[in-house]
Formats: C-alpha cells, sequence, structure tokens
C-alpha cells in the first residue's frame, strides 16, 4: 500500500510522529509527513499538493471541508492546546500566573521568540497578548519571528542570552528538551485552539488515512496526546 502523506501542524508535530511509528511497525505501510505552521500547511492543501491526511486547527479543517479540500464528516479532534510561556531549560522560570507578572516579566525580556503571526496561530495570540497587556510599542522591537513553533523553540534552546522569552503552542514546548514550559497564558489572556485531523477529499490512499486518523483519535491515543499538551473538554 502506499505511504500514507500527512501535512500537518507543529502543535500536532510529537503526536503525529509518535502514531505514524507504531502505524508503520504494526502495518507495515510507511508515512511521510511534513510539518509547519498552520498558514503554510493550509496553502500547500489549496495549491492542490498530493495529500491523504490534513492535522490543524478545527477552524481551518472546517474551512477545507466547505472548500471542498476535506471530506465532509470526516473531522476529528484531537484537544485542545494551550498557547504557552517557555525558557531555555536550566534557566529561572519566570512567573507567568497572574497579567501583572507576565506583563512585567515581557517587558523585561531581553527577546521574546514566537512563530510569524502571518501564518501561525500563535504568532497571532503573541501579537493579541501585547495588545490586551499595552506593551506592544515597548516589547515589538524585541521580538523575533520564526517560521514555526519547533524553529523558535530550537533558536531558543541554543541561544546564551539572558531574560530570553519564547510563547508558542504548549505542544510545541513539551516536544523540545532544549527548553522548559512554564505555563500557559493566564485567566482572560489564556488562548486554547481546538486541533482536528481530516481526510482530503481527493486521497490517494484513503484507506491508510482513515486507518491512521482513527489510530490518532482513538480514545486509546489520550493519555499520548494528554502527556504532548493536548486538554480535553470531557
Amino acid at each position: 500500500m502506499a505511504a500514507v502523506r500527512i501535512l500537518s501542524a507543529g502543535a500536532a508535530q510529537a503526536v503525529v510522529e509518535r502514531i505514524a511509528t507504531a502505524y508503520t511497525s504494526e502495518t507495515g505501510n510507511g508515512v511521510k509527513a511534513e510539518f509547519g505552521a498552520v498558514g503554510e500547511m493550509k496553502a500547500r492543501v489549496l495549491s492542490g499538493e498530493p495529500v491523504d491526511v490534513i492535522v490543524l486547527t478545527r477552524a481551518l479543517v472546517e474551512e477545507l471541508v466547505a472548500s471542498g479540500h476535506v471530506a465532509p464528516g470526516s473531522r476529528r479532534d484531537l484537544g485542545a492546546v494551550a498557547t504557552g510561556v517557555a525558557v531555555r531549560a536550566g534557566t529561572p522560570l519566570p512567573d507567568v500566573s497572574e497579567a501583572r507578572t507576565l506583563r512585567a516579566n515581557l517587558l523585561a525580556a531581553t527577546c521574546v521568540v514566537c512563530p510569524d503571526p502571518a501564518i501561525a496561530t500563535a504568532g497571532k495570540a503573541v501579537i493579541q497578548l501585547l495588545g490586551k497587556l499595552g506593551i506592544m510599542e515597548q516589547v515589538q522591537p524585541r521580538l523575533r519571528f520564526f517560521p514555526n513553533g519547533y524553529a523558535a523553540m530550537r533558536w531558543l534552546a541554543e541561544s546564551r542570552g539572558a531574560l530570553e522569552l519564547g510563547i508558542t503552542q504548549a505542544t510545541e514546548i513539551i516536544a523540545n528538551p532544549g527548553v522548559s514550559y512554564v505555563g500557559p497564558l493566564p485567566g482572560d489572556l489564556g488562548i486554547r485552539t481546538v486541533y482536528s485531523a481530516g481526510l482530503a477529499a481527493r486521497a490517494q490512499n484513503p484507506d491508510g488515512a482513515a486507518e491512521f486518523i482513527a489510530r490518532l483519535t482513538a480514545p486509546a491515543a489520550r493519555a499520548m496526546l494528554a502527556r504532548a499538551g493536548y486538554e480535553f473538554e470531557d
């Protein structure tokens, strides 16, 4: 059977890779997965790139159902992911438990890294956060954008600067051993995004894709998803 081709948001990379390893081991069939910011992945789907499974935010998967790129009725939710704060592993954890302390730590940061808000969910969340806190003008010169959350976390892990912060999806922080997850954005500033998988309407391997989605979203996968940073409504 042909390999299952997947285009996925970076926020789902850790779990998609784990499921892919088990799927290949148990079925003997391959998986070709690529990961990136949701805007980039959506654009690749819309361009007609061959794909069997699409893993993006629930909102974008629903858009792709409406546009005919995801098969109707195939959407399955993985769970919700919080946008959170990271620091380089081994450095002190700042207090981000309330708006006042988060605001102070953002103002004190020498650099704040995050995904590009033009294409990434977490990047948009950072711009929204700074606006709500009223510190966009002060912090903007110290913002550093990356193509996706994984790239931002790799840079933070390898940097040696002081008082550097990262903000991206919790799953992208937890999956990177070079950084430490400080916690989610607090209170009313918190943002939780539901991620979903869908079967591509023009999938060349629909059977393999359906099985992969079933494994990814099965009750048995919930413990793995929770360890990766997913939260569940029920």
